[in-house]
């Protein structure tokens, strides 16, 4: 599979449906189906959730980053 590095902006309701769907999952212990730049992905129930902030003088980001490995890697 080839490396991609994709970033999408949505909508605020686009954003929260999308949050209120994946925090349904994480709390059901079920996979996540999304797409994102015309591809589907599935996430697992088992993937692993972090949080990370950034911060430069001018700019502060908070990341809610999902993790799982590629299924025969």
């Amino acid at each position: 599979m080839s490396e991609r590095d994709l970033t999408k902006t949505y909508g605020r309701a686009q954003f929260v449906a999308k949050l209120r769907r994946l925090a349904d999952a994480i709390e059901s212990e079920q996979a996540f189906m999304i797409q994102v730049g015309g591809q589907r992905l599935r996430v697992p129930a088992d993937a692993a959730f972090t949080v990370e902030h950034e911060r430069t003088d001018d700019v502060q980001e908070l990341e809610f980053q999902v993790t799982w490995a590629v299924a025969g890697h």
